[in-house]
């Protein structure tokens, strides 16, 4: 069944309000674990059935504030992931609402049969926060740095799963997934990054997010790094390409139909994650349009290797996806475009 897209308008996708900053050096910047750990104060004051379990991480996870406020409702398991996760699904199937926290390269990465198992094979009420992720995580080094946590979430039956893009994005998935039942992960990262949406940009589960128009290209992407995009978009339009920005924060499930505009729209795409290119969120674009509307893609992120450790943003660069690996894919993207329409 084709995904009708009329007049190659977005249904329903306006705008999304951006912070009036983007390109300035003083741009705001607050690590996007701050706004987990703001989320889940205000979920304990609001809702007497969450808890809250970590593996020996509560303060690098946000989660001691948490700790400190409800100390009755937060269990300290740990060095032993696969334990915590059994414990999140046994509260769970009793009623409550437990938040796991712990770096992604442990949960999902080390107790991923239990999530497999014991959470979405059971539809347990579980909430998955993977923090560290990708090589932003710096000089903790490859050990440490999830790269391949969307791929192996997103295959799970049941499972939602979120990649919100700053602090104040994922301070609202985290609310929103205590709002839907069923088991969600969302990851998030460690480093301080630029604050580009506002209190008043909405978020849903599932609905792409519209954070720049253009005609020529669109960038489909997720997480901190969708900063980039929006430079090289700025960039670009100084020599006249147009270039559409789309936040895809939810890969499972995800907005098929924005994603579909999208590529009808611009007749090319740029992914953009910080995570591996094979099986991650570029892949589930791809997915969609070879389903809907294929049209030429470049995928930027991980090129099937592991990270290291040295700075944030170093290391961003140094793996190709910053600014100007986002410029190169969109104008290799449109060469191909160009060919095509020749």
């Amino acid at each position: 069944m084709k995904i009708k897209v009329e007049n190659k308008k977005f249904t329903g996708l306006g705008l999304a309000p951006l912070a009036p900053d983007i390109g300035r050096a003083d741009i705001k910047q607050v690590p996007t674990r701050n706004g987990y750990g703001e989320a889940l104060v205000e979920l304990g004051e609001k809702n007497p059935d969450v808890v809250v379990l970590t593996g020996d991480l509560s303060d690098s996870t946000r989660a001691a504030e948490f700790a400190k406020k409800f100390p009755e409702r937060f269990f300290e398991v740990g060095v032993a992931e696969q334990n915590l996760m059994g414990i999140a699904a046994g509260l769970a199937l009793s009623g409550k609402t437990p938040f796991v926290s712990s770096y992604a390269t442990f949960s999902p990465g080390r107790n991923w049969d239990q999530l497999r198992v014991s959470v979405c094979y059971s539809r347990a009420n579980v909430k998955i926060a993977g923090a560290h992720t990708g090589v932003s995580v710096g000089p903790d080094g490859a050990t440490h740095q999830a790269l391949e946590d969307i791929a192996i979430t997103r295959v799970l039956p049941n499972l939602t799963v979120v990649v919100p893009c700053d602090s104040l994005q994922t301070k609202a998935a985290a609310i929103a997934a205590c709002q839907i039942q069923g088991p969600v992960y969302f990851r998030f990262a460690r480093e301080a990054t630029p604050v580009f949406t506002t209190p008043e940009t909405p978020f849903e589960i599932g609905k792409a997010q519209l954070l720049r128009d253009g005609g020529d290209v669109a960038v489909i992407g997720c997480g901190p790094v969708l900063y980039h995009a929006l430079l090289a978009a700025q960039e670009l339009g100084k020599e006249g390409l147009s270039v559409l920005v789309l936040n895809n924060h939810t890969i499972k499930p995800m907005d098929e139909e924005a994603v579909v505009a999208c590529a009808e729209k611009c007749g090319a795409v740029v992914t953009l994650e910080e995570h591996q290119v094979s099986g991650g969120a570029g892949s589930a674009v791809c997915e969609a349009l070879a389903k809907y509307f294929p049209v030429p893609v470049e995928m930027v992120g991980m090129q099937d290797t592991f990270g290291e450790s040295g700075e944030p943003a170093e290391l961003i660069e140094k793996y190709g996806m910053g600014k100007e690996a986002v410029i190169s894919a969109i104008k290799k993207v449109l060469t191909r475009k160009k060919k095509g329409n020749s």
